[in-house]
């Protein structure tokens, strides 16, 4: 008979195993089911940020209406000084209307052409 932690272990394993299989094929039906977005407002590449050379993606979190409109805005990660040009405008966005209250993660890419 085996000692009580290593069965505590092994049935550890086996859940994470399970369940991160699971986050994932929830990810991926997640990328399915975004909503389309009807009207883009795209962000201002801040002045400072433009004379710093700051480039990279920046990463907002949009929990978006029934009827389409964005509710907030978090950011999930990105430059500082390029944060707030997207959440600026991404309130400004417009989505396809859908029975309920979703969420999705909108990203932006700052090059130095931009």
């Amino acid at each position: 008979m085996r000692p009580n932690w290593i069965r505590k272990l092994v049935v550890g394993v086996a859940l994470s195993s399970t369940l991160g299989t699971h986050a994932l094929a929830q990810s991926s039906s997640a990328e399915e089911n975004k909503r389309k977005v009807k009207t883009k407002v795209a962000p201002a590449y801040p002045e400072l940020a433009k004379r710093m050379n700051v480039v990279g993606r920046v990463k907002i979190e949009v929990i978006i209406t029934p009827d389409g409109h964005v509710k907030s805005t978090r950011a999930l990660g990105g430059h500082p000084l390029l944060v707030q040009s997207c959440i600026d405008a991404v309130k400004e966005w417009k989505f396809v209307a859908a029975p309920e209250e979703t969420t999705q993660v909108v990203e932006f890419e700052f090059t130095a052409g931009s």
